[in-house]
């Protein structure tokens, strides 16, 4: 949707349904509120034409460059509603969740794992950097981590400060034989 385009052309959204005739609209959708808040007080015609005039209004004041987030992310809002959200993307995983919420999704459970394994072993952030790369606690921690998320080599080996990628592989598979 451009600029130029009016809102009510957004396929992505309920907007369009909300001027809608009450009897066309879907039947999960209540308007009262929203026009309400609006200071519409019927959902009449010429409510709705008021409804658009204003959202459109609104939108002429709003800063373009304030929504390229949204249109690059996945979510837009204050940092505790987007951890909220995580949470349930986490909880219920489906097919409607790809790309940037299933990733960040990941991230946040594994930066949850490695901050729990930090404090289960009471160290700090410093300590992974103190530590050798194979060293037999980030060794393990890197393991739960391969184990219960999908991050990859690269992403464990440089958070844990383990090297490189390749060189994670190869701790893991001596550990895996036993040498480690």
């Amino acid at each position: 949707m451009g600029p130029k385009e009016p809102l009510r052309s957004y396929r992505w959204s309920s907007y369009p349904a909300y001027l809608e005739r009450p009897g066309r609209r879907p039947a999960w959708l209540r308007v009262e509120r929203v026009l309400g808040e609006m200071g519409i007080a019927q959902d009449s015609a010429a409510g709705r034409r008021e409804f658009e005039r204003l959202m459109e209004e609104r939108r002429a004041q709003d800063d373009p460059e304030e929504y390229g987030r949204i249109r690059r992310g996945w979510c837009w809002g204050e940092e505790a509603f987007r951890k909220e959200l995580l949470a349930q993307v986490e909880e219920k995983r489906g097919a409607s969740h790809c790309g940037g919420e299933l990733q960040e999704s990941a991230t946040e459970k594994a930066e949850r794992l490695v901050r729990e394994g930090l404090a289960k072993l009471g160290w700090r952030e410093a300590a992974l950097a103190a530590r050798k790369n194979g060293d037999k606690s980030k060794l393990k921690l890197a393991v739960k981590l391969r184990a219960e998320t999908t991050m990859t080599l690269q992403w464990i080996a440089a958070r844990l400060q383990m090297g490189t990628g390749a060189s994670l592989s190869n701790l893991l598979s001596a550990r895996r034989r036993g040498q480690g």
